[in-house]
């Protein structure tokens, strides 16, 4: 195999890697608090040729020095765009969007034997009974919404209100005018390129941060006491993805029209060979 059909093939890989994250940022686009992923890419190593033996030649070149052949260009990055997507008023007392773009609430996940402490944007809850006469905050798939200390956030079965008072304070009202307080737990993501992406629109600390070079408290920092009053938070609201399906499809049409061009380099590249082959 020549050097083309190296470099054409090492991109297009990498090339198959975005067309999977546009496809996965289309398919969310009316998925509620959805952050879109975008690529940058680098290049592979290059060889480099030092050609001219005599420098003093190449005075007045407007190019560097010798010759460089590339392997190919590397998905160097996938970032998750924290843009604040639009405020949809749904009306519903258990519906909150977060208005500060770094914000994200805390529920816990089962992972296997594991309880891991998972983020998200979405901030449609619900109610889920214990069968005690109490009742517990969920999000949409059941996972329990913990408040800021990490606790499960619970109140009585018989629940008539739901009222945000500010902060992410919530009181909750039964149906007897007993009035209980809680606060949604909320975090503040310092790096978010370093968070990982799970299933469900939600994300997590990596496993690996040792290996990174970063800890828990550089990567998120939870919001807590008088740090509080530095929540933006709308009550009877959702927000909606920051996917710009219009950009998404233009992106998309320019990374296919990169992936043609690889392949037929490939294309090519296998002709010529055809042809030194045929030589007698």
């Amino acid at each position: 195999m020549n050097r083309t059909m190296i470099t054409a093939t090492n991109t297009m890989n990498q090339l198959q890697k975005q067309i999977d994250m546009i496809g996965n940022n289309l398919a969310n686009s009316d998925t509620n608090g959805y952050k879109r992923k975008e690529a940058t890419f680098s290049e592979l190593l290059v060889q480099q040729f030092n050609n001219q033996r005599n420098v003093e030649a190449e005075i007045g070149r407007l190019t560097p020095n010798g010759i460089r052949q590339g392997v190919g260009a590397k998905l160097g990055q996938a970032q998750m765009i924290l843009t604040q997507g639009s405020l949809k008023n749904t009306n519903r007392e258990l519906d909150f969007a977060l208005t500060n773009s770094k914000q994200f609430f805390k529920v816990l996940v089962q992972d296997g034997e594991n309880n891991d402490v998972r983020y998200t944007r979405d901030g449609a809850f619900y109610i889920s009974p214990t069968g005690n006469g109490e009742a517990l905050l969920v999000n949409g798939s059941g996972h329990p919404v913990l408040d800021e200390n990490d606790n499960f956030i619970t109140f009585p079965e018989n629940v008539e209100r739901f009222n945000l008072e500010g902060n992410g304070e919530v009181t909750v009202r039964d149906r007897n005018g007993t009035e209980t307080t809680f606060d949604l737990g909320i975090v503040q993501l310092e790096k978010p390129q370093f968070m990982e992406q799970f299933g469900g629109n939600l994300i997590g600390l990596p496993a690996n941060m040792q290996n990174l070079g970063v800890n828990e408290a550089e990567i998120i920092t939870n919001i807590q006491g008088a740090a509080r009053n530095g929540i933006s938070l709308s009550q009877r609201m959702l927000e909606a993805s920051n996917v710009d399906i219009g950009k998404e499809m233009t992106d998309m049409l320019n990374v296919q029209r990169s992936y043609q061009f690889q392949g037929k380099s490939i294309s090519m590249a296998d002709q010529m060979m055809g042809l030194v082959n045929g030589i007698r």
